[in-house]
């Protein structure tokens, strides 16, 4: 797992085989279920709510934070991360498209002429989903995003 930092960007799935190849390397896959993933990684974010506990609102880029804290709040937002990507690998997701997918339906939810400026959730806008983006769609396709928008969150 040499050069990792040479590097200047990293895919997801370079994460994944590389989570995977500590995992085997250790023996760890027998413990790698979903719900132990699951639990690990709320520990995790626990870990990085601390970091961010009794602080009040924290401008962007934390200017005013010390290098030490930086680089702590980064090994607990990789922590996080790596935590993900090993889940979503052991359940078999493909964690980039997942992600897309969900984007490209929150356009859907959030349109941007009734969102814009806006923080109220998507229940709370008054939205004709058959007229978004101007076309009329079928019932049955407003029915399938309705239904996809109600089982995620």
């Amino acid at each position: 797992m040499t050069g990792v930092l040479e590097k200047e960007g990293v895919t997801l799935e370079e994460l994944k085989k590389k989570m995977g190849e500590f995992a085997r390397e250790r023996d760890w896959d027998q413990f790698h279920s979903p719900r132990n993933l699951l639990l690990a990684l709320v520990g995790e974010v626990g870990e990085l709510s601390e970091i961010f506990q009794w602080k009040g609102e924290v401008p962007r880029g934390l200017p005013d934070w010390k290098d030490e804290e930086k680089q702590h709040l980064g090994e607990e937002l990789s922590d996080v991360l790596l935590y993900l990507v090993r889940l979503s690998d052991i359940c078999g997701i493909d964690l980039g498209k997942a992600a897309l997918r969900k984007l490209e339906m929150n356009v859907i939810k959030y349109p941007v002429k009734h969102c814009r400026g806006s923080s109220k959730k998507h229940t709370q806008i008054n939205v004709d989903r058959s007229t978004v983006n101007g076309d009329s769609g079928s019932a049955a396709t407003d029915q399938g995003i309705n239904s996809d928008i109600k089982s995620t969150s």
